[in-house]
């Protein structure tokens, strides 16, 4: 069933060219405004692309962090890689909108969160209503366009593309056959309450590491848990395996005397990222905690602006600051608060006092946290859930959990006919950087046999894009790779254990 609107309209339909996986691709480009029931509220900016010679699929992309633009109709999936084709390039019609609200021109890409004031624009982005209302307008064009409706329409998205990926398999489990989930920001009301309180730990006094503190702190933990998983080549495979306590890097007497240790503020910081955050309140969603960032087993500190930044959080905010702590100042500003003003760091995510209530409604709309995925089950659809075990910007650790729950409402037996969960040792968010491991692997074939011919991953192999293309096995969670013997760039020289 549709969820209501104003209508909508076509603004543009244009025909254009471009290089898509090496190939001249021609398709129609389709721009259209989805009309909003509240006349204050932002039109949902869609777009849609039909190829010619199109092969009856279609695949819809999701957004990131706070949205606000069309994500690019020609890219691949999260984690895709780049030897083969991207979905335009096999002749998928694809789409995708804003979810609700155009970013600010002057602002950091995906980081503009002043939509949060108007409430259907808010559910639209985080209770993804955008989503369905984009999904019925692109059929209704693919359909117009082609005289028929398509044989299959997958879905693919990372961060706040994971999260919808999710939403859309279990709000509408008819909607899709096949979905790609990639690092999802499933519970995004509890991953905002941790970073609140990491930029006020980061924000006190000689608390935050800087650039050089941060790589002698990643390098230490590589060094000493490299060759846990049986191979040292700058990946730590075997987190559960590794143990690295951040007081070894201690300076003397736990005062700041330069680059090659950490102060006892700094070790402070450095802790509060890698644990479990657990805020002293009930709130409506029912989530308790966060469980923070692996940055104690082999996180990759290469990226600052993903986890600490590069200069310590204030008000205002800077744009060096971590990506999380800028997330955080739009939410306290436009999401809790709406007052665009306000100083973020005067909330305090352990004791939020007059901004309970609001928080507490917040999460029954940004944590999407109903893992009930029977119906999609039921309708045949089929889920790939990936995640990078060194992500910066949201916690595998999360992603863990989010598995377990589904494992454990559906059972193993159901889980498995349409579930599949890869953790991938040394990727990093997006692939942003130089990760330790670039992930690429090609999902969307995996999906596509999956969907059509009942045929799940079958020892699915990772290509590492940074590293002269070398391989890993890609293992079902909890399983890691660990290395045998042979070639350590082959993944015929590993073996997936638990």
């Amino acid at each position: 069933m549709s969820l209501p609107t104003s209508g909508g309209v076509v603004r543009s339909a244009v025909t254009r060219t471009a290089v898509v996986s090496g190939e001249t691709i021609e398709y129609c480009q389709v721009d259209a405004d989805i009309l909003p029931v509240d006349p204050a509220a932002p039109a949902i900016k869609a777009r849609v692309a039909l190829p010619r010679d199109w092969n009856r699929r279609a695949l819809m992309f999701g957004g990131g962090g706070y949205n606000g633009t069309v994500p690019d109709l020609t890219m691949t999936v999260p984690f895709g890689p780049a030897d083969r084709p991207a979905p335009l390039a096999r002749r998928y019609a694809t789409f995708a909108s804003d979810s609700g609200h155009q970013q600010s021109p002057t602002a950091v890409p995906s980081l503009d969160g002043s939509f949060g004031v108007n409430d259907e624009a808010l559910r639209n982005f985080a209770a993804g209503d955008a989503l369905k209302k984009t999904h019925d307008a692109s059929l209704f064009i693919i359909r117009h366009a082609y005289a028929s409706a398509p044989v299959e329409v997958f879905f693919a998205g990372g961060s706040t593309g994971g999260r919808e990926a999710l939403e859309v398999a279990r709000r509408w489990p008819h909607a899709f056959d096949g979905v790609i989930s990639a690092y999802p920001a499933w519970n995004n009301l509890s991953e905002v309450l941790y970073l609140g309180y990491l930029t006020q730990v980061l924000s006190r006094p000689g608390a935050f590491p800087g650039p050089e503190k941060q790589k002698l702190l990643y390098d230490s933990v590589v060094d000493a848990c490299d060759g846990s998983d049986g191979v040292e080549d700058g990946v730590v495979s075997n987190q559960r395996g590794c143990h690295f306590d951040p007081r070894a890097l201690r300076c003397p007497d736990g005062l700041d005397t330069g680059p090659t240790c950490l102060s006892d503020a700094q070790v402070g910081a450095v802790t509060a990222m890698s644990t479990p955050f657990r805020w002293p309140y009930r709130i409506a969603g029912g989530e308790t905690h966060y469980p923070g960032f692996p940055f104690l087993s082999g996180a990759d500190m290469r990226t600052p602006f993903l986890g600490f930044g590069t200069t310590a959080p204030a008000n205002p905010m800077p744009v060096t600051s971590g990506y999380g702590m800028q997330y955080w100042e739009q939410w306290v500003k436009h999401f809790l608060t709406r007052d665009p003003g306000h100083d973020s760091l005067a909330v305090d995510p352990r004791d939020p006092g007059e901004w309970l209530a609001r928080i507490s409604h917040l999460s029954t709309v940004q944590d999407r946290n109903d893992v009930d995925l029977r119906p999609f089950a039921r309708a045949g659809g089929k889920l790939i859930l990936l995640h990078g075990a060194a992500d910066e910007l949201v916690s595998h650790r999360s992603t863990n959990d989010y598995y377990q729950r589904v494992r454990d409402l559906l059972g193993p037996v159901a889980t498995d006919r349409t579930l599949r969960y890869y953790l991938v040792p040394g990727a990093n968010h997006a692939n942003v950087g130089a990760p330790a491991f670039a992930a690429n692997w090609d999902s969307l074939s995996a999906l596509e046999r999956w969907v059509d011919r009942g045929q799940p991953p079958a020892n699915p192999v990772v290509v590492d894009a940074n590293h002269d293309r070398r391989t890993r096995p890609l293992c079902e969670y909890p399983a890691w790779p660990r290395y045998r013997a042979g070639d350590p760039n082959s993944a015929s020289s590993f073996t997936c254990v638990r």
